[in-house]
């Protein structure tokens, strides 16, 4: 009788003990369901929201499950952005999707729009005037390509005289290029600055004009 209550409580110990690993692989479940249900970026709160828990809690779930992804080499993976987490598919698979997948309309990134990216990357929130003084050439081309590529939006507006439209990188632009939030930038190189006026100089002599008659069309 002793022997069948001693196992009895065993088993109830063992239980006892796997019951929070069966909730932590609830909550992760409850986490990917939601990732890839909403098809864009969650924030914690939501993910907390979604498994009745504080955020400190939904974010160890997050974490468990991404690092679950990274250690089995899934086609996706979970990508922080912020203080949002997203599922997306690993960019080393882009090769193989498009084989079956419609291609995708093919966004070109040309020197002068990485350039004025790149500006707005570090400079940020940015006018286009401030941007056109780096660069020394108008930028006007360049800006609306990014807004349409969706890397760069409409932050505010300045509050001078013309309250001048502010710009800044967009979520998109932290997934495109594997960045979590634009504080993991890289440190830009000395006399990158330089290097854009000298370039855009060169633009201009294609253009066949001289950098006073930009500098006058960058007046009006």
């Amino acid at each position: 009788m002793k022997r069948k209550a001693r196992q009895s409580w065993n088993f109830r110990r063992r239980k006892e003990k796997s019951m929070p690993e069966l909730d932590e692989k609830r909550e992760e479940a409850i986490v990917e369901s939601v990732l890839f249900t909403m098809g864009k970026s969650v924030e914690l709160r939501q993910l907390a929201a979604a498994l009745g828990t504080d955020t400190e809690r939904a974010e160890a779930a997050v974490r468990r499950l991404q690092s679950r992804y990274e250690a089995e080499k899934r086609g996706m993976q979970i990508t922080q952005l912020e203080d949002s987490w997203q599922m997306a598919t690993r960019a080393e698979y882009y090769e193989n999707l498009i084989r079956v997948a419609a291609t995708p309309k093919k966004q070109i990134l040309t020197d002068v729009v990485l350039e004025t990216l790149s500006i707005i990357a570090y400079k940020q929130p940015i006018t286009k005037l401030e941007i056109e003084k780096i660069r020394g050439v108008k930028s006007d081309h360049a800006v609306n390509k990014l807004i349409e590529y969706n890397l760069v939006y409409e932050v505010g507006r300045l509050d001078v005289p013309g309250r001048p439209a502010l710009f800044a990188t967009t979520e998109e632009f932290l997934r495109r290029f594997g960045v979590g939030s634009t504080k993991e930038l890289p440190e830009p190189a000395p006399g990158r600055i330089d290097e854009f006026r000298m370039e855009a100089e060169e633009e201009l002599k294609f253009e066949g004009k001289l950098p006073e008659e930009a500098e006058k069309e960058m007046k009006y």
